[in-house]
This record gives C-alpha cells, sequence and structure tokens, in this order.
C-alpha cells in the first residue's frame, strides 16, 4: 500500500513539475542535468562525465546521452576533452546554461513552497528522513548487500505492490 502511495506520489510530482520546468524550454531530465552540473561547479569540478551524471541521477547511460544531447543542441551545455585522457569527455554548463538556471533558481523556492507547502515543516522533516531511509536500504539492495536481511514477501504483499 505505502509503495503504491510513493510511486502514485512521484507521477504527481512530476505532473506538477513539468509544466514548471516547460516555462523555461527545458524538461524536468535536463533540469536534473543542469542542477547536478551546477553542483559539481560550485564544489570545485570543472564538469562530469555522461558516466558521472548517470551515477548521481539514476539514470541509464543512453537516457543521459539523450538528454545531454538536447541541452548542447540548446547551448546549454558542451562537451570539452580531458586533456589527460583524449577518450573522454567532460560535461560543463555553458554561460547560457548558467543564466537559464540562474533564472530558474529565482522562483524555484516559491515553485518547492506550493509543492510542499500541505506539509509542515516538522512534517517535512520526518518526510524527509523516512524517504532518505528507505533511500539507503534500496541502495543496498542495489548493491547486492541487503538481498539476505530481507524476508520474502507474502503473497498479499506482492498483490498489494501489483495492485
Amino acid at each position: 500500500m505505502a509503495l503504491r502511495q510513493l510511486i502514485r506520489t512521484y507521477g504527481l510530482l512530476e505532473r506538477v513539475m513539468q509544466p514548471y520546468f516547460a516555462r523555461f524550454g527545458i524538461s524536468g531530465a535536463q533540469w536534473g542535468v543542469l542542477r547536478t552540473l551546477r553542483r559539481a561547479e560550485e564544489a570545485g569540478q570543472t564538469g562530469l562525465r555522461l558516466s558521472e551524471l548517470g551515477e548521481k541521477l539514476l539514470i541509464r547511460p543512453p537516457s543521459v546521452t539523450g538528454v545531454v544531447d538536447r541541452l548542447e543542441r540548446g547551448k546549454l551545455v558542451r562537451r570539452v576533452s580531458v586533456a589527460s585522457d583524449l577518450r573522454a569527455k567532460l560535461v560543463v554548463l555553458t554561460s547560457d546554461g548558467r543564466e537559464l538556471l540562474d533564472k530558474i533558481l529565482e522562483g524555484h523556492g516559491g515553485q518547492i513552497d506550493r509543492v510542499m507547502g500541505i506539509l509542515s515543516e516538522s512534517q517535512q522533516q520526518t518526510l524527509y528522513e523516512l524517504i532518505s531511509q528507505l533511500g539507503e536500504h534500496l541502495e543496498e539492495l542495489a548493491a547486492g548487500g541487503a538481498a539476505d536481511k530481507t524476508a520474502e514477501p507474502r503473497g498479499e504483499e506482492i498483490q498489494e505492490i501489483r495492485s
């Protein structure tokens, strides 16, 4: 029941956020790449490889490539060679990409408040903690580390997940 509600809520979140990003001419996936590149810059990195973007955003390499290709056509990012490895390319923000990010971030707090405003600060903190705990567990499962720690779901639990 909780998993179904989590998946449904995620779908609704995407439905609310997509029009917000569309106002700026980008998709939610493109926002994720731009925001991740900005955070990398803030951490002192020049750019990120496609594989690093995929790992941070939890998306497969072909999907990352498609998103980056579209951002590159829009002149929001560019690929640059790595001096120490000519086969490698880093994805970096362009000045247009930084400018768009700044424009989006001006009103982003208001959009987040609009989305999360139904919850008190205390409820938001509790939600953050629960989602973080679930995320850590899922990372373990994805890495194969917690597979033996979890009991097999019962028939009714499986049915509930599927419905």
